[in-house]
């Protein structure tokens, strides 16, 4: 069988991806031959500090072919990109080389090489600054998509904020029947096409116990006509109230609680599962997902860091 290649981008040099990256890789049973886009000078530097020992193959964005590629050695496509030290303080020095990193992958998974990407986490603050809520946004507008999602998956529960990375007196202007039902059909269409199943959705409510004081009531007017609506097409129920939705024997019932906003179902699917989760983004024509954390500054250089989200996604995306 003929495995096609993970391509994955290594975002913020400054941060303890490429400690979890080397951590990962060290599994024996990667089919995929791993496509790593990140600078030669930084890899050596960060690999000196962390000990690690690994032989370097620097391949042509224009001129690599699946069948040479192995796990043996890192498959490079290298970025130009030098720093004094190998860990420095997150600043918009590095906003070039990641945007660098991003166009190279892009125009690969343009040219439909490959459909399974990996980025590495970003400064929001820093690389984003204020065009973007997120990667999520950031990637889909690259690709001219309109309709995407993010999943926090895990395979016993996952989790979709309508919004992502809105402040909260934003939300409620942003939710209306139309986006909230495009997530529930991006989710749907994932879980059949990819993992082979109708998934048991659970939206919430947006005020607490679904209940407002004020005379226009979202979980009346908008969530629940919503749902009886698409109750014949989907495998659907709600709104449940956000405050008891997690509980174990409520959440058994479910594949994917869909929130309308992003602390209101990744709080609790943080604290349920700690790393053992991925961020995928749905709607786009290749599988992108990122690690479930950001950076972790404060934990660069150290190699404690655990690797388990990324070693989630890199085994998600070898059997798809």
């Amino acid at each position: 069988m003929n495995y096609s290649p993970i391509l994955i981008v290594h975002g913020e040099p400054n941060s303890i991806f490429l400690e979890i990256f080397f951590k990962s890789i060290h599994l024996k049973n990667i089919k995929s031959p791993i496509i790593l886009i990140s600078s030669e000078k930084i890899l050596k530097k960060q690999m000196k500090i962390l000990k690690i020992k690994k032989k370097i193959k620097i391949i042509n964005i224009n001129n690599f072919f699946v069948k040479k590629l192995d796990n043996k050695s890192i498959n490079l496509i290298n970025v130009n990109y030098d720093q004094k030290k190998a860990f420095q303080k997150i600043s918009n020095k590095s906003s070039k080389f990641i945007n660098q990193s991003f166009k190279i992958a892009f125009k690969i998974l343009q040219k439909e090489k490959i459909h399974k990407f990996i980025n590495g986490p970003i400064s929001k603050k820093h690389f984003l600054g204020k065009k973007y809520l997120g990667i999520t946004e950031y990637i889909s507008k690259k690709f001219s998509i309109k309709k995407t999602c993010m999943l926090i998956y895990n395979k016993e529960l996952s989790v979709c904020p309508v919004t992502t990375h809105l402040p909260l007196k934003q939300v409620v202007k942003k939710l209306n029947k139309k986006t909230i039902m495009e997530k529930i059909i991006l989710v749907n269409n994932f879980y059949k096409n990819n993992l082979g199943y109708k998934p048991k959705i659970a939206i919430l409510g947006v005020n607490p116990h679904c209940e407002s004081i004020n005379k226009f009531n979202e979980d009346e007017e908008i969530i629940k006509p919503l749902i009886k609506k698409l109750k014949k097409k989907f495998t659907i129920s709600g709104p449940f109230p956000a405050d008891t939705i997690f509980i174990k024997n409520i959440r058994n019932k479910f594949d994917v609680i869909i929130g309308m906003y992003h602390d209101q179902v990744l709080t609790p699917i943080k604290t349920i599962y700690e790393y053992d989760a991925i961020n995928i983004t749905l709607g786009l024509p290749f599988i992108r997902i990122s690690p479930d954390h950001g950076p972790n500054e404060k934990m660069i250089g150290k190699n404690l860091s655990n690797p388990l989200s990324l070693v989630r996604a890199i085994n998600f995306l070898d059997k798809n």
